[in-house]
């Protein structure tokens, strides 16, 4: 019998100094993504806005089901955004350092 890897897959929200600006993103490894978007090795929108503190994040084992997420995300409303981060993480904590 073959042993599948089992795999983790993130999907984020960062948020810039301002709290003003998001960027929902997904990745396999949250703390070396965002340890990128934090040294700005990107160029885009989180590198212009200097978009880089994790205030949102959620697990899971299928990639279809994190890309679907994602998307969920991205077509919701701020308000919507704002609710699913004042529900994780209510003082817009950098969750980063506690990755």
């Amino acid at each position: 019998m073959v042993s599948m890897k089992e795999h983790q897959y993130y999907v984020y929200i960062l948020t810039n100094d301002f709290n003003n600006l998001l960027y929902t993103g997904i990745t396999n490894d949250l703390k070396r993504r965002v340890s990128e978007h934090k040294a700005s090795l990107t160029d885009g929108f989180t590198k212009k806005y200097k978009i880089n503190r994790l205030v949102y994040y959620e697990t899971g084992g299928d990639v279809n089901g994190a890309l679907f997420r994602e998307k969920q995300i991205k077509s919701g409303s701020r308000k919507k955004k704002l609710e699913i981060i004042n529900g994780f993480n209510p003082e817009w904590n950098d969750l980063y350092d506690d990755l």
